[in-house]
This record gives C-alpha cells, structure tokens and sequence, in this order.
C-alpha cells in the first residue's frame, strides 16, 4: 500500500509538471515495477542489510539510523538519520539511493544543524542466491553536496566509489566494502580518506543474525595525515518480519542496533550506539 501511494504521488506531480496522462498508466507501471524488482532481488543472496557495512546486493527499503557517538572529552553528539533515505531498484541489476541529511544535535557550544545531501547509484556485477552459488559483488558511487548547516557537512562535493562483495558458507555470510572518500576541492585541507568495512553475520531461527564488523578508516592527507581509526562493531539485526502472509508482497519491517568501540589509539569517538530501522517495499 505504502507503495502504490508513492507511485501515485509520482504521477500527481507528473501530471502537473507535464500534462501527460499518468493515472491510466499507474497500475501496469506498478505492476512491472514489482516483477523487476521481485525478479532482480530473487537472483542474489536473502542476507539482512549490515547495521553499517553497506549492503554486497541491492536493496529496496526506506531506512533511518539513529547514532550516539561519544568523544574522548565525554560530549555526546547525536546523529538522526545518519545520511539515510530511500534505496529503490528502478532497473534490473540498478539500484537509486535519495539520502536524506542528517540532523546533528552536539549537546555542546557548538551549532546543531542538518548536514549534507548525498545520493548513491549502485550497479550490481554479479550475484547467485543460495541456491546457486551464495555471493554477490556490486560497484557503487555514492555522491555528496556542500549543503550543511553551521560547519555539520563537508567544505566541499565529494564522490565515493566502492566495491562491495559478500559470500555466504550455510548460515554464516562475509562482506566486505572498499571505498574511498574524494573530495572536489579543498583536497589539501579535507584530505582523503578509504574506508575498508568486513561484517560477519550467522543466522539463529528464521528472523535473528548476531554479526561484528569491522570498521577502518586511513587518512591520506589533511589535519590527520598518516592516521588510522578502526572500530569493532558487536550488533544484532531482526530480519525480516513480514506484515502481509502473501509470499509475493514484500512489505517486512527490519531493526537492529549494535555499539562501535574503538580499537585504535587515534579515534574521534569512543563509544557509538547504533540503532537502525529499514521497512523494504
């Protein structure tokens, strides 16, 4: 239902901005949607999102984090949203994130504001469901705008290419992300920065998977040059709880949560709590 209420919304504004008939249209166009992506999604493994690894496969959710990073002085700063948004599958093997900015509430002096807009398109390479060989590789790039308010975004755009592959061996699944973080200016100042993230998940009954990742970050550049931050990532997701017993409807709620705990002498938080809710449609 959530759904076919966005697709209608998308052709009210067509019909507007256009004048093109839209409405005699929304069904079949919902119904060859819904086959694509049904089709697409059956081809690569069932694994649960990762609560921060990014996903080896393509996803069709709408997502929301909530994060509580503590520094070394003992600030909590939260961060509500967490650069998430809605991941939609508009072709086959394609998917189109519209990340949403996060607010940041700092409990400090200084100034609270909502942080960067970021979009992502995903092509995904190769992939086998369990059935067929467990594993899936994708490609990302992942974009952002110099659009936060009071110093809680970046000085500038940045691009963010990354290469995500997983592999599953029966109830236990590996996967990894290689990225970087390129900014388009103020590379001196901002630096760069790779991201290298590993997540193992085990499945225990039909709906729980403990995991622990592993999140690194080396810094090429700027204020901190030569360093290295890694945390360990102890977590749990609850997938999927489906809300319709149709075995081709694929509305399901997900949650998780998990605690950051840094193993690296450089880090810029201690502790982050993460608390993440996804409904895939």
């Amino acid at each position: 239902m959530i759904f076919k209420r966005l697709t209608i919304v998308v052709c009210a504004v067509a019909l507007v901005g256009t004048g093109a008939p839209c409405a005699a249209e929304n069904g079949q166009f919902l119904t060859s949607w819904e086959d694509r992506v049904r089709d697409t999604l059956a081809q690569q493994p069932s694994w649960p999102i990762p609560l921060i690894t990014a996903s080896s496969g393509l996803l069709q959710v709408m997502r929301t984090d909530f994060v509580r990073q503590i520094t070394p002085s003992g600030t909590d700063t939260w961060n509500y949203g967490n650069s998430k948004g809605f991941n939609v599958v508009p072709w086959y093997r394609v998917e189109f994130d519209a990340l949403l900015p996060p607010y940041i509430q700092h409990n400090s002096k200084a100034e609270d504001g909502f942080g960067d807009v970021s979009m992502l398109l995903k092509y995904r390479v190769a992939a086998a469901n369990q059935e067929g060989g467990n594993y899936s590789v994708s490609f990302s790039m992942a974009g952002t705008l110099p659009t936060g308010q009071y110093k809680n975004g970046s000085l500038a755009a940045t691009i963010s290419p990354t290469l995500c592959a997983g592999k599953g061996f029966g109830k236990f699944d590996v996967q990894s992300t290689l990225g970087a973080v390129l900014p388009a200016s103020y590379t001196t100042k901002l630096g760069r920065t790779v991201l290298w993230n590993t997540v193992v998940q085990y499945r225990i009954g039909k709906i729980f998977w403990p995991e622990i990742e592993s999140n690194a970050t080396f810094y090429h550049g700027g204020a901190n040059d030569g360093r290295m931050q890694n945390f360990v990532t102890p977590g749990l997701m609850i997938s999927k709880l489906k809300l319709e017993r149709n075995p081709h409807n694929r509305l399901a709620l997900m949650f998780g949560g998990g605690m950051q705990i840094a193993t690296t002498q450089f880090h810029s938080y201690n502790h982050g709590l993460v608390i993440t809710t996804r409904m895939q449609f």
